[in-house]
């Protein structure tokens, strides 16, 4: 029992642990926004739309900076996905309220048409939020 608990209290299969996680949970939320997009992210990505690579590396990014403050604000690895869990579903909401403000402009379809400046915006919007999100875990 004691070398199981030593096991799993070492810094690097405690590291190595979030970082699975962390990449696990990145590919399903990714998947996420794969779904709620009108265009397909990686075949526009592989075209060359550098407006859905911005998009998409905003929110890679973002991901990465929700759990990068999960992880330093929870001693747990299911504190931190719970967390981490939240954060994404804020930063989809985010999402969301970015097409819904902007009525006059179609965030997804200026994006899948490879408007750089509309995928400028999308990333930073999605950086920014990720901060505040962090800034916000407990």
């Amino acid at each position: 029992m004691y070398l199981m608990a030593a096991f799993w209290e070492n810094i690097v299969v405690e590291t190595a642990a979030r970082y699975s996680v962390v990449i696990l949970c990145t590919l399903v939320f990714l998947a996420v926004f794969e779904v709620v997009t009108t265009y397909k992210n990686w075949e526009e990505i592989k075209k060359g739309n550098f407006a859905v690579a911005m998009a998409t590396g905003g929110k890679i990014f973002g991901i990465a900076t929700i759990f990068r403050y999960s992880i330093e604000h929870n001693d747990t690895l299911l504190q931190s996905i719970g967390w981490g869990v939240l954060g994404f579903l804020l930063l989809l909401i985010g999402y969301f309220i970015f097409e819904f403000l902007t009525p006059m402009l179609k965030v997804d379809e200026e994006i899948g048409r490879g408007n750089k400046a509309v995928g400028f915006i999308s990333m930073m919007i999605s950086i920014g939020l990720a901060f505040v999100i962090g800034a916000s875990i407990g």
